[in-house]
């Protein structure tokens, strides 16, 4: 395969490095700086708790809008209460919203966290409504991870047949380059998951 071909290739393979990545790792939504606070300042500020509803399923909205109602009326009251009443909103909003995805609410997250590049990546994607170089940037960790294991094993194909710890060393780094290729394969058959977990009566792809 020509060597345009295989950059395609990996071009279209290259979002199965978020797919293979556990969600919480990526997760976000938790940081002062995630979309999700951010919704939640939009909508105090304006006043609409639409906004934050989108972050939330469905049987949690009423929650959230009691929270809303209250923290509008708090946050009045003085610049101190603001804050407190502000923060309770964050906490209350990002804990409901995190349970939904099935991830454990572990408190906010200050703001200029390094998140790797992927995730800031996307958001920029999104952001700009062009996805050029996220795909560039995935492809090239994509085209990074499968050379370097090729490499690994073509270094250690060539032993002697009687060396069997050589064989060992051959056989340990074949598998995991074809597993680290498998799994690349199978995250581009399947869906990624949804924000929220599937409703009832919904196929669920694991």
């Amino acid at each position: 395969m020509k060597m345009k071909g295989v950059v395609s290739l990996l071009s279209f393979l290259s979002i199965s490095v978020l797919l293979l990545t556990p969600p919480g790792v990526l997760a976000h939504c938790d940081g002062m700086d995630g979309p999700v606070v951010k919704a939640a300042k939009k909508a105090l500020e304006t006043g609409n708790v639409n906004p934050v509803l989108i972050w939330v399923q469905k049987q949690d909205e009423e929650t959230i809008k009691n929270a809303f109602e209250k923290t509008l009326a708090v946050r009045k009251l003085s610049s101190e209460a603001k804050e407190l009443a502000d923060m309770y909103f964050f906490e209350t909003l990002v804990r409901i919203h995190r349970a939904g995805e099935g991830a454990p609410y572990t408190g906010l997250k200050p703001a200029g966290r390094d998140l790797g590049p992927a995730v800031p990546a996307a958001d920029a994607a999104i952001e700009s409504e062009r996805a050029e170089s996220l795909v560039n940037l995935l492809a090239g960790l994509v085209q990074d991870g499968v050379l370097e294991h090729f490499k690994e094993v073509m270094e250690r194909k060539k032993f002697d047949k009687n060396d069997v710890e050589k064989g060992r060393e051959f056989v340990k780094a074949y598998v995991e380059f074809v597993h680290y290729v498998e799994r690349i394969y199978e995250a581009t058959k399947k869906p990624a998951h949804g924000h929220f977990p599937e409703s009832e009566g919904s196929e669920v792809h694991k």
